[in-house]
């Protein structure tokens, strides 16, 4: 007997349809790349959306066709995400911080029919030039005033919106349909590429609006320092129109000065970001005028683990850090850091250990860990295995290439090696293939990273292991200083031994200028192992 319900698809258009409904007044306010700050509501967000829908499809874009992005989190690029899915196509968002060779590939790959670029990018979409084999239109996302630095033959966003109207109806289609496509960034091979659904998108928006999810709601206003161009902006803005939360898009300024700038003048009381952009905004804010005061109350760090002094300084500036985990093939998200009741009696210092965990299972995901031999690992919280995966918005197969995804089971292999405990918490203690082995243990790079940047003279670490003779690997620790400060190896290695096991101790330290950094921002580790390819450890030289 089947239930007597309605069955209505979970489309992305219903959410911009919801939003300009219900939440019609809230703003989008955007820093643009022309320079000013503007500001729109979800019913003009909306309008334009069917104006550039109806644009597209006069250009012929067809259901399944995918429409690319090389753009800044601002209203036009959020406007394409409900214009692109509304009318059936797929959009296709590129980090436009890959390099061009990289950005072709994925490109071609994709088989995109449409570019839309900002105007920063006019340069490598020139570079580009006929390399992309599939790209009939190019669309420079901007206003006629802007336009005499575009490449050729470029279309002006503006110009082609305003010669529609909004008296659009989006179309219904089944919701397993594609709506978009995103490449992961390729530090092991070409970069793949993730296909999600309707249905995936929309239970995934339900999720972070749940107060165990992210707690997303109108009340909230949004600095989204996490890239559109980031496995959709990790959500939000599907979640922002689901529930009305005001949202404040950086454009291309992501320095800390100006995140702290639009964070403190619109009242901003959410945000998201990796460390590296958690950084450069608390050093601005611990020098900031004391006149501009934040409503920040919470953020989500992601992308990476988050090392427990970032934590601290947060905590400092009256902000709630914590840690969601999840990647390009969970839509992201699958983890979020948030505490139980019986956390409430937590010290400070076991808080904080909690607040930098990995984060337990939403609704809608499952997760388990796995020995070499496939065998399940207990979740006792200190026992390591390889972390696995499946859920309602878990990938079942990469783009373009068969036989990839799950197990039999729907089991997805995520790459991490983690503990869980009897909570779910999960702790990723390393990459399966950034993991040292030594003497027949694990070291956590990871772990052993976040005690050196608890040293106040450590801006960034990095760890990895090199050969040895006899143990198999030895962690060598890399080490970017504040400004001021000395290389100090003996004390460095005093302080860490206070916070890891002897055992795990480097065999060595190195200092650097800088750390690579993947174009998502994560530490480049395959650069730093090719960087210290002839390094020798002290006992091995």
């Amino acid at each position: 007997m089947r239930g007597l319900m309605q069955d209505r698809p979970l489309l992305i258009s219903s959410l911009i349809e919801h939003a300009s409904r219900y939440h019609s007044e809230a703003e989008i306010v955007t820093r643009t790349c022309e320079g000013p700050v503007v500001r729109h509501s979800y019913a003009g967000i909306a309008d334009r959306a069917k104006k550039i829908a109806q644009a597209l499809l006069d250009l012929g874009v067809r259901p399944g066709d995918r429409v690319a992005t090389l753009a800044w989190n601002t209203h036009r690029h959020l406007e394409l995400y409900f214009a692109v899915s509304g009318i059936g196509a797929v959009l296709h968002t590129v980090n436009p911080r890959l390099f061009p060779d990289q950005i072709s590939y994925i490109l071609n790959h994709a088989e995109a029919r449409v570019l839309m670029f900002d105007i920063t990018f006019a340069g490598l979409v020139t570079e580009l030039g006929d390399g992309l084999h599939s790209v009939e239109t190019r669309i420079a996302m901007t206003d006629a005033a802007h336009m005499a630095e575009m490449p050729a033959a470029s279309l002006c966003y503006e110009t082609i919106l305003g010669a529609q109207d909004a008296t659009y109806d989006w179309p219904d289609f089944d919701e397993t349909a594609a709506s978009s496509l995103c490449y992961t960034s390729g530090t092991t091979g070409n970069p793949k590429g993730v296909l999600y659904s309707h249905r995936s998108t929309l239970l995934h928006s339900m999720m972070l609006c749940q107060v165990d999810g992210m707690a997303l709601s109108s009340r909230d206003s949004t600095l989204l320092c996490v890239p559109l161009f980031h496995v959709n902006g990790w959500g939000i803005p599907y979640a922002s129109a689901m529930c009305g939360a005001k949202l404040v898009l950086p454009g291309p300024n992501l320095d800390g000065a100006s995140l702290y700038e639009l964070a403190a003048t619109e009242g901003c009381t959410f945000s998201l970001g990796v460390p590296t952009v958690w950084f450069g905004f608390l050093d601005h804010a611990e020098t900031r005028d004391p006149e501009t005061e934040l409503s920040l109350e919470r953020v989500i760090v992601g992308g990476s683990s988050a090392p427990r002094a970032l934590m601290r300084r947060l905590s400092a500036i009256g902000v709630h850090g914590f840690q969601a985990w999840g990647m390009s093939e969970t839509s992201p998200v699958a983890t979020v850091g948030n505490l139980l009741p019986k956390h409430a009696a937590l010290d400070d210092d076991a808080r904080v250990e909690m607040q930098c965990v990995g984060g337990r299972p939403v609704f809608g995901v499952e997760l388990r860990h796995i020995d070499d031999d496939g065998a399940l690992v207990p979740m006792d919280g200190r026992t390591p295995g390889e972390l696995q995966i499946r859920g309602h918005w878990v990938t079942s197969g990469y783009y373009g290439q068969a036989g990839t995804g799950p197990d039999a089971e729907g089991w997805f292999d995520t790459g991490d090696i983690a503990t869980l405990d009897g909570d779910g918490y999960v702790r990723i203690t390393d990459r399966s293939k950034d993991v040292i082995k030594s003497g027949g243990e694990w070291i956590s790079s990871i772990d052993l990273e976040n005690a050196a940047m608890a040293h106040p003279d450590v801006a960034e670490a990095a760890v990895i292991g090199l050969s040895h003779p006899k143990w198999q690997e030895r962690p060598l620790l890399i080490v970017v200083l504040r400004k001021g400060a000395s290389p100090d190896p003996a004390g460095l290695r005093d302080f860490l031994a206070g916070h890891v096991a002897k055992w795990w101790l480097p065999d060595d330290i190195a200092y650097v200028d800088a750390i690579p950094h993947t174009a998502t921002g994560k530490i480049q580790k395959t650069e730093l192992r090719k960087q210290f390819a002839d390094h020798f450890l002290p006992e091995t030289a």
